[in-house]
């Protein structure tokens, strides 16, 4: 069931899906339908979950459930995403895309582009890292974004600019 993503408690699950590049208007509108209809029925065990989603800096999709989902609800999501995804031309699952938060903009840079990006001064440890990884609304507001030293990025920075 559909509830505004405000209402959802710390504790509700979040997955966040990355895209590969940025959303036109005309394709937030396709995502929020397409999201709207699909929280109003996701359901875990045959019962409606208080569900939400959020589109965030025209470039993830966040989708939260204030309930415990199972493998299969969540299959369902993920299964949306791709259908979104091969919908809109858009790549949700590029885990080989890190998305860096600069002057409000998001910039994405392939993994393989991290060390010579750095060297050319695009990003440091001060940077601000998406972690996708936070699991609840809780640690999306306090620990999605993150500085580079001291996320996973820290490997890619020179010893003595890693924060402590």
């Amino acid at each position: 069931m559909f509830v505004p993503f405000q209402s959802l408690p710390d504790h509700a699950r979040v997955w966040i899906y990355q895209a590969d590049r940025k959303f036109s208007d005309s394709e937030k509108n396709t995502i929020s339908e397409s999201l709207h209809s699909f929280t109003l029925q996701w359901r875990v065990h045959g019962q409606p979950m208080d569900s939400s989603f959020e589109i965030a800096y025209d470039q993830f999709i966040v989708l939260a459930a204030n309930d415990q989902a199972s493998g299969c609800s969540i299959d369902s999501s993920v299964r949306t995403i791709k259908e979104l995804g091969e919908k809109l031309g858009i790549d949700f699952f590029n885990r080989q895309l890190v998305a860096f938060k600069k002057d409000d903009k998001v910039m994405t840079i392939g993994i393989q582009e991290l060390k010579k990006t750095f060297e050319a001064g695009h990003w440091n440890q001060d940077s601000e890292v998406f972690n996708n990884l936070v699991s609840t609304t809780g640690e999306l507001q306090n620990g999605w974004l993150v500085a580079a030293g001291n996320s996973w990025l820290k490997r890619y920075l020179p010893h003595k600019t890693v924060a402590s």
